[in-house]
């Protein structure tokens, strides 16, 4: 698994413009692609009943802090109700890099690697969530049926945020927009600045923004600053899939 994490951080570098500067924000980006989704998450619902004793509920406040960049992780946080936002503060600006829905988790990563998080987490909106210490999470992976979901879920994770960035290399800027919209769309809508998802591709947001204005002149979507929506998204699976 630690091969696969280092394997991804090249990936992510070698994705864009020679040259390109804003790499922290970059890294945040992608690594926040690797966060637990409802779909990939490790436990299950009759989990959380089962292992209740073991979490702690913690009901948030809009603005309440979870954890910050670069500080050691305290443990796993699933998303039961409301958004958290992940971002990344620089001298210029707060960025947010991704936002986690009902279902969503953040944390194990940076436990199980060692690894401080790229990004702060924030409650966008007032939140339910249920915290997981990092002491129960090692011994919850004393269980083999767990230990072994946990791992494979990281895995996916990882191998799906490797599979992302290796269909981008090489290929020009639109092909590689069409795809990230496309994979970052909820409910046909992103809900990102442009100064993340130009870091994501590498390149600058002046890029970016002629791109999209192409792309909203040819009916594919429609800019409502700062979102974007999807206005006909089986042409764009038509034009990803042709490349």
């Amino acid at each position: 698994m630690i091969h696969s994490h280092r394997a991804f951080s090249h990936l992510v570098h070698a994705v864009g413009e020679e040259g390109f500067g804003d790499d922290r924000l970059r890294q945040a980006a992608w690594v926040a692609r690797c966060v637990g989704r409802d779909r990939t998450g490790p436990l299950r619902a009759q989990d959380f009943e089962r292992l209740a004793d073991r979490f702690e509920a913690e009901s948030v406040t809009a603005g309440s802090l979870l954890f910050s960049t670069g500080a050691p992780p305290k443990g796993v946080w699933f998303v039961r109700e409301g958004l958290i936002e992940l971002s990344v503060d620089t001298d210029r600006e707060h960025t947010v890099v991704d936002v986690l829905r009902p279902g969503d988790l953040a944390g194990d990563l940076a436990i199980l690697l060692e690894t401080p998080p790229p990004y702060t987490a924030r409650a966008r909106t007032d939140a339910h969530c249920l915290f997981l210490p990092a002491p129960e999470l090692e011994a919850l992976l004393g269980d083999p049926a767990i230990c072994r979901r946990w791992l494979t879920s990281v895995s996916k994770r990882l191998a799906a945020g490797q599979g992302r960035l290796i269909n981008m290399l090489g290929r020009p800027l639109p092909t590689q927009l069409d795809q990230l919209l496309l994979d970052e769309a909820v409910d046909n809508t992103i809900d990102l600045p442009h100064r993340t998802l130009a870091a994501m591709l590498g390149t600058s947001v002046p890029a970016l923004n002629k791109t999209l204005k192409e792309f909203d002149r040819d009916g594919l979507i429609t800019l409502d600053d700062p979102r974007i929506i999807l206005t006909d998204p089986d042409r764009l699976h038509h034009l990803e899939s042709a490349h």
